[in-house]
């Protein structure tokens, strides 16, 4: 539900990347922020990770000890509000509103394990328009390690087509590089990362990723899906179709 110009209607996903965007702007720890906005680093953590609704008390405390409204600019007379962008920006495609319909919802995500050979990590990705920002953002839930999920925009250029879904935290960047979907709405392609190595050290890796919209999956299990699992073949049969139908390749 839009959230613009109507106290306490807000969406979820945006106010959680509004969020990442501020904490990372402002290098402030998240059980820091939780202190100063008198939460607790469970109800912050949860909420960041689609877990747990954001209240308006809770997005009202934020914003006080964040000095920045994670809501939009509320409009006082309803005349007065500013229709919507309805085309992203130029650096993301300029695409429009109704062309990109069809990618937003819930979706599985699968990559490989960067921990347990031949296990699948499996998490939710949320995609939606933000009708503030006027182009598509992204939000992941339901991962094990919380601490690393990942919010941010989605562009969508015709000249190849490909669909990127971009994370920016203070000049680093994460990026997930998706094929044209399937008849089945199923996007394959590549995920580039940094995974920790020894000590501080993190190293630059990069792995098949596979987005099922959720709709299509009875009964998802998300986390860590390893040997002897129920659902490891099923997993591994979608993942491996990302290199194998030819939406990616790993070149040495």
């Amino acid at each position: 539900m839009g959230y613009a110009g109507v106290i306490g209607e807000f969406d979820d996903a945006v106010v959680a990347v509004r969020l990442r965007e501020e904490i990372a702007r402002q290098r402030i720890s998240r059980a820091g922020l939780a202190q100063s906005a008198r939460l607790s680093v469970s109800t912050l953590e949860k909420a960041l990770s689609g877990r747990r609704r954001f209240t308006l008390a809770t997005i009202v405390r934020l914003e006080e000890a964040l000095g920045a409204s994670l809501r939009g600019s509320a409009v006082a007379e309803p005349e007065l509000a500013v229709a919507s962008p309805m085309l992203a920006p130029a650096e993301m495609g300029s695409y429009s509103r109704p062309a990109v319909r069809w990618i937003e919802g819930e979706y599985l995500t699968l990559r490989a394990s960067f921990g347990e050979d031949g296990a699948v990590y499996a998490y939710r990705t949320d995609i939606r328009w933000d009708d503030a920002k006027g182009h598509l953002i992204f939000s992941e839930s339901d991962r094990l390690d919380a601490t690393f999920e990942q919010g941010g925009f989605v562009s969508m250029p015709h000249l190849s087509g490909h669909t990127y879904l971009m994370t920016s935290e203070a000049g680093q960047y994460r990026m997930i590089m998706l094929g044209r979907a399937t008849r089945e709405q199923r996007m394959f392609g590549l995920l580039s990362t940094l995974q920790v190595g020894k000590g501080s050290q993190l190293v630059p890796v990069s792995c098949p990723v596979a987005f099922v919209p959720l709709e299509e999956v009875v009964d998802p299990v998300f986390g860590l899906v390893s040997e002897g699992h129920a659902r490891l073949e099923e997993y591994r049969v979608v993942l491996n179709m990302a290199m194998g139908d030819d939406f990616c390749r790993l070149r040495e």
